[in-house]
């Protein structure tokens, strides 16, 4: 059922021109009332000017893009490929053929990791009737907060919204006017990990990212699979928090202490998998630090192949995974310049980069 401004009014309790002031700006209210409508709008998701039918063809130029992380070059390099499709630039930084009419404005909006922030970023969205959104990185693990991302999406396509999702998994419920482009890191973490094993490692460390993350859960099923089908002890260990696995954000600081503390826990370590690019480095560093050397006394592999994974030292074996080009189609599919892909979900392979930061074990 449509939320009508009488509504508003009525949580409110004030009246609907006191509600059509607060929204609209243009006339002095207490500061008090001002909160108590803008709580009410929240509450009710209310949609200002009218039914969501009659926004299907009324949205704006405005595309939001939302990150955890803009510092991060995973969500940066997505983002500015996805905001030169939006913005209708060509590759050297010039607007593309024929594209003059067709720009938006894409703006990034940094939920630094928070649930909130996120539903609020796309709230505002929601009243600014942008034509587009997309969504970026691995999604929160948590029923309520699916449960409330699912409708708040879900609006927003009735609203006329495109809604992309970049390097996240399908929503639960299978929104099919939703596009997903879904990174494969299930398959790349078990790629990495049969790769040390190939070279003879079995004691094998894992700096894993948030646990409640979904990209954190599917790189650490990939690398268990591999274990398992190695017949490596320990391997079906399915909480995510076994002896040789250690859990924290995606940073160098991270990578630095977790390895430390997986050196203490396991002195015969031979190689460690990092959740990501940037957490190796920190690994890299405290491998250092206790007088070991990369790859002779231990391997060191990481995750994405970030632009400065090939030019770490020694360089550095992850898995690539295709920002700029996901980024880009997201932004075409964002502009509705791309077909979605069938049934709405594609999955985008993850390719291994064997470097010199892994060798077979000292013996």
């Amino acid at each position: 059922m449509t939320v009508t401004l009488a509504d508003v009014a009525a949580r409110a309790r004030v009246s609907p021109a006191t509600v059509s002031r607060v929204l609209n700006g243009n006339y002095p209210v207490a500061a008090a009332t001002r909160d108590r409508v803008l709580r009410a709008v929240d509450e009710l998701d209310y949609v200002l000017n009218g039914p969501a039918s009659s926004l299907a063809a009324a949205t704006s130029d405005l595309v939001g893009i939302l990150v955890n992380d803009i510092a991060d070059p995973f969500f940066g390099i997505m983002a500015g490929a996805a905001q030169s499709e939006i913005g209708g630039q060509d590759p050297g930084g010039g607007a593309g053929p024929g594209r003059a009419g067709s720009q938006k404005l894409a703006v990034v909006c940094n939920t630094g990791g928070s649930p909130e922030r996120e539903l609020t970023y796309l709230t505002l969205l929601q009243r600014q009737r942008a034509a587009a959104v997309i969504l970026t990185g691995g999604a929160l693990e948590d029923p309520d907060h699916s449960a409330a991302m699912t409708a708040k999406l879900g609006r927003l396509v009735e609203a006329g919204t495109r809604v992309v999702l970049c390097g996240r998994p399908p929503l639960p419920e299978g929104e099919a006017a939703i596009a997903a482009l879904a990174f494969d890191n299930r398959g790349g973490g078990r790629r990495l990990t049969e790769h040390l094993l190939a070279l003879g490692h079995r004691t094998i460390g894992y700096v894993a990212g948030p646990l409640e993350r979904t990209t954190t859960r599917h790189r650490l099923e990939g690398h268990r699979d591999a274990l398992r089908a190695a017949g490596v002890p320990g391997a079906d260990d399915g909480s995510g928090r076994g002896p040789l696995t250690l859990h924290g954000p995606y940073t160098r600081r991270s990578g630095y202490e977790a390895t430390l503390e997986l050196l203490r826990r396991e002195p015969g370590l031979t190689a460690l998998v990092a959740a990501n690019d940037t957490v190796a480095l920190g690994a890299c560093a405290a491998v250092r630090d206790q007088g070991l050397r990369i790859p002779q006394d231990v391997s060191v592999a990481g995750f994405d192949d970030l632009p400065f994974s090939v030019d770490a030292v020694p360089a550095l074996t992850t898995v690539r995974l295709p920002l700029q080009e996901a980024g880009a189609r997201a932004g075409r599919l964002a502009m509705g310049t791309e077909a979605p892909p069938p049934g709405g979900i594609a999955t985008i392979a993850a390719e291994l980069m064997a470097r010199a930061s892994t060798a077979p074990p000292r013996s």
